[in-house]
């Protein structure tokens, strides 16, 4: 009995041993090393050892469910392959130097929860491709050089709470589909190119607590809606061509104290109503 039980321990070891992740993620991971120039990487992967060891990669049965390779000097484009890791949930390479376009491949990672491309060199547009990312709740692609306008069907996302792209270079109107993710907690797309109005759709986001518009080109009546946000703590719209009276209560959430641009690019303070605190009566 104690024979077969060493056999077995034995054979378990042994297939333990064994156990790794497929060819075809170990095949993405080695070219998202190589493609990023992985010899010049901070912390470096040995190829050669079990990808288990590899720096910022996390597995779960030998699935790759994480990598995380923020601040590590990764420099070059991200390979379409990296649409193998299927059961991928965290993608984190923030702060480095990665260049070229975000691959539509992206899309194809179903599991994906937390994207984060942030500070980084991306240029092109956000790929239609990543609203397919069911799961994902955090989009952090802030501090790069994207532009073209923002995904039509940004609001498939339904699972999204963070929605992070300031300092690009984006263009266009908010499109409606977005006032439609409910758990959308903080929406900052201050420091690019928008322009239009921002739909009284905005009550919609009941979940809101962080709203970032500042330093865009947007324009037409500060929605009196805003102030339906029960939950909205953090506000900076300023730096726009928004008009209309506000309220005392709206004027004070916000940072700058709704500093527009007139067409003359001179900043102004947005008219505050004097009747009432609140901008909702102003309606009537």
């Amino acid at each position: 009995m104690k024979t077969k039980t060493t056999l077995l321990l034995t054979l378990f070891c042994a297939f333990s041993m064994l156990a790794a992740v497929s060819p075809s993620e170990k095949e993405a991971l080695v070219k998202l090393y190589e493609s990023t120039n992985g010899k010049q990487w901070k912390v470096k992967w040995d190829l050669t050892a079990p990808v288990s060891t590899w720096f910022g990669v996390k597995l779960l049965n030998d699935k790759v469910v994480a990598i995380q390779l923020a601040d590590n000097n990764l420099n070059g484009e991200l390979p379409a392959e990296i649409s193998n890791l299927e059961s991928l949930q965290e993608l984190d390479l923030h702060k480095n130097q990665i260049t070229g376009s975000i691959p539509a491949a992206v899309g194809e990672l179903k599991q994906m929860q937390v994207l984060n491309l942030s500070f980084n060199k991306l240029q092109g547009s956000i790929p239609n491709a990543i609203c397919e990312l069911n799961n994902l709740k955090k989009l952090e692609l802030y501090m790069n050089g994207l532009s073209g306008e923002l995904p039509e069907d940004i609001g498939a996302l339904s699972q999204l709470e963070v929605l992070s792209l300031f300092n690009n270079q984006l263009e266009g109107e908010i499109p409606t589909s977005l006032y439609e993710i409910k758990n959308l907690k903080a929406l900052l797309l201050n420091s690019n190119r928008l322009v239009g109005a921002l739909d009284r759709k905005v009550e919609q986001l009941t979940a809101l607590e962080n709203l970032s518009l500042f330093d865009n080109k947007m324009v037409g009546q500060v929605p009196f809606e805003l102030e339906k946000l029960n939950n909205l703590k953090e506000m900076n719209i300023s730096y726009n061509q928004f008009n209309g009276l506000v309220s005392r209560n709206l004027a004070v959430l916000d940072t700058l104290n709704m500093t527009m641009l007139n067409d003359k690019g001179v900043a102004t303070l947005l008219e505050l109503s004097t009747s009432r605190n609140t901008a909702i009566a102003a309606e009537d």
